[in-house]
């Protein structure tokens, strides 16, 4: 039976029959301070009696502007420009439109085809998003062998160093760009990166002169215990892609970030045509600019990175026990950001379904990743309820041991 969900109050959802869940998975990994946080609501309200909409197509409009300037200061150094669009898929559609588009205009005389910058190096297991740019960087085959024929296919590199620099040495000059999730790969199972590779990472681009995107849409906001995961080895790509927590789970709105040196090889005189051409209706909606304002002006007014440690040290301690259970292969955690992978089944047995319903009828609502249990709350979750999350979880698997 399909379950219907009427409202949400902090880390809760309430069915139509008035049954109440804890939001285990932040509604698909976008709720960060929890439904119906007041400071939010009231921003979008107040933002309403102004203007819901206006294009962003030859016009500015106020809080694009004020978001624009807030990002430009909570993000890696050097990512000065911002571009709006709406989800995850499309800040990825932008930013590799971006790379391929600046090597054409930085080097318009390359004439020998393999010096051509067109190609994207991308992680095994990688996902990037739906639309088809993004599955072109995709490498999970559940998702994107189908679409085969429509793509064009990306280098693929495991996570490791040597690898990423043998395909560089030997590639760079038809590479236009490597994108990668910084340290972990979210839909993928939450697949976890060596520590120190994120950081070798963009020492090999720099080396090569290739572009690094970096595809924060899921680990951004505090999702791995730090602001940004790029954060956590200190450094900063070239192209930075930002959505779900941006606006805390509220409104669909995506960010591209980048550095002057990109923006500028698309400036020009107007018949150089050297024009970014992507023009998306809702960009820097001012409804979706305002809850993100809010979301932003409550991290710092709360202290919610401070708070989310122990949080983090909490969720680390429980998962121990999961261990133990005979169908657990593994158990993978990054901050707030957790995967515990079962094994022993086939994928008609539907085995992660199965959990999930259990945790249901428990009162939890999680999603997973085909064989890979997801919990991934609100940050601002309580001790007590997160708890309860790793409890209900515990039982719910080991009820199908």
């Amino acid at each position: 039976e399909q379950l219907i969900i009427e409202k949400g109050k902090g880390s809760y959802l309430y069915d139509t029959k008035g049954n109440k869940y804890l939001d285990g998975v932040s509604s698909l990994w976008v709720t960060v301070h929890g439904h119906q946080k007041k400071e939010i609501d009231q921003a979008i309200k107040k933002q309403l009696k102004k203007i819901a909409h206006s294009t962003l197509l030859g016009l500015g409009n106020v809080p694009s502007i004020k978001l624009a300037e807030q990002l430009v200061k909570i993000t890696p150094k050097r990512l000065n420009k911002v571009f709006y669009s709406d989800n995850g898929s499309t800040a990825v559609e932008i930013a590799l439109k971006i790379a391929y588009q600046y090597w054409k205009q930085a080097r318009p005389k390359t004439t020998r085809p393999q010096d051509r910058k067109t190609k994207f190096l991308t992680l095994k297991n990688a996902y990037h998003g739906d639309t088809i740019g993004s599955v072109s960087v995709g490498g999970i085959d559940l998702f994107h062998k189908i679409y085969g024929p429509l793509i064009h296919k990306a280098i693929q590199v495991r996570p490791d160093p040597k690898e990423v620099e043998k395909t560089l040495k030997k590639r760079h000059k038809e590479i236009a760009a490597m994108i990668i999730e910084p340290l972990v790969q979210g839909a993928a199972g939450m697949l976890l990166q060596p520590k120190g590779f994120l950081k070798a990472v963009r020492k090999l681009c720099t080396k090569y002169n290739v572009l690094l995107i970096c595809d924060e849409v899921a680990t951004g906001f505090g999702r791995t215990g730090r602001m940004f995961a790029c954060e956590h080895e200190n450094i900063s790509p070239d192209i930075l892609c930002l959505a779900k927590g941006l606006t805390g789970g509220y409104l669909p709105v995506a960010a591209t970030l980048t550095t002057d040196k990109i923006y500028k090889a698309f400036l020009g005189k107007h018949e150089e045509m050297k024009t970014f051409f992507h023009g998306h209706t809702y960009t820097g909606n001012p409804l979706g600019c305002a809850a993100a304002l809010a979301n932003l002006e409550i991290f710092r007014k709360e202290k919610t990175i401070k708070k989310l440690q122990p949080k983090i040290k909490l969720l680390k301690k429980g998962l121990k026990r999961f261990k133990d259970i005979p169908i657990v292969k593994e158990v993978r955690q990054l901050g707030m950001m957790v995967g515990i992978e079962l094994q022993g089944f086939s994928y008609k047995d539907r085995i992660g379904h199965k959990v999930i319903l259990e945790a249901r009828k428990r009162g939890l609502i999680i999603r997973p990743l085909g064989d890979v249990i997801v919990l991934m709350p609100p940050l601002s979750v309580s001790m007590s309820e997160l708890a309860k999350i790793l409890k209900i979880t515990y039982d719910s698997i080991r009820e199908l041991c």
